[in-house]
């Protein structure tokens, strides 16, 4: 029988789980850059369509690749290879273009060349007022209910908007926005509790920084529990959010 020394089999391990380790390391990270990248909901902004302690998954394929799409953001190529157009209507992430350290995530409103108008908390695009649908009222987990709306966009696109100060917050009314070429227009489905393309903080976003739409909610957690206080789930999970579509 063939005998190998204890030093040479544990250097022999150790570069075994060395190499697992690197595979693993790559196969995710190809994932990461050209599949799936997960996010983390920190802000109210998207209510009622995203809560804050949501987890999701954004397809990165789906409007191709920047260089903002791979980690780190390495700045060897400009523009967008295997681009694909945004729907109007998509729920997508994207670099802050007056910070592009932050990543954003707002719905599609306006595309390249349309006006996009507020008048008395009504969007108006291309000179025409979107329908929207007064509904019952979003009540958070804490009781508070604020005015709800099903818009439908001019594609035929219908989500869920809130409006926490009516039709008279600091945001509904706006000057009409002309998008430039190669420019989108987003927009938080809080419409009174969102820094979006209607401020100049974020403004109209370039197609470059777009990262994808989110297509998958894997996790919610409310705001009783951290991620790490897995104690807690059990009274903090989401259980009727989790692994639906985002739309």
């Amino acid at each position: 029988m063939a005998l190998q020394s204890i030093g040479k089999k544990t250097q022999s391990e150790f570069l075994g789980i060395a190499k697992t380790v690197f595979f693993a390391l790559l196969i995710a990270g190809g994932i990461r850059s050209f599949l799936f990248e997960p996010f983390h909901i920190p802000s109210g902004s998207m209510i009622p369509t995203l809560l804050i302690g949501d987890y999701l998954f954004v397809a990165k394929y789906s409007y191709g690749y920047s260089h903002y799409s791979f980690p780190f953001s390495p700045d060897f190529f400009d523009g967008r290879i295997f681009a694909g157009e945004p729907k109007r209507g998509d729920v997508a992430v994207f670099r802050k273009p007056t910070d592009v350290s932050v990543d954003y995530i707002k719905r599609v409103i306006g595309l390249p060349g349309d006006r996009i108008q507020m008048k008395h908390g009504v969007l108006f695009i291309n000179g025409a007022g979107v329908v929207r649908k007064r509904i019952a009222d979003y009540v958070d987990q804490w009781g508070s209910a604020y005015p709800q709306y099903i818009e439908t966009l001019p594609n035929g696109v219908s989500h869920l908007i809130i409006q926490e100060q009516g039709d008279t917050g600091p945001l509904a009314d706006t000057p009409e926005f002309l998008v430039q070429p190669d420019h989108y227009f987003m927009m938080g489905d809080n419409r009174d509790d969102s820094m979006d393309s209607r401020t100049t903080e974020v403004g109209e976003v370039p197609a470059e920084n777009l990262i994808g739409p989110a297509e998958l909610l894997f996790f919610s957690l409310d705001q009783s529990a951290s991620w790490w206080e897995i104690w807690k789930w059990p009274s903090a999970i989401r259980f009727g959010r989790l692994l639906s579509f985002v739309g």
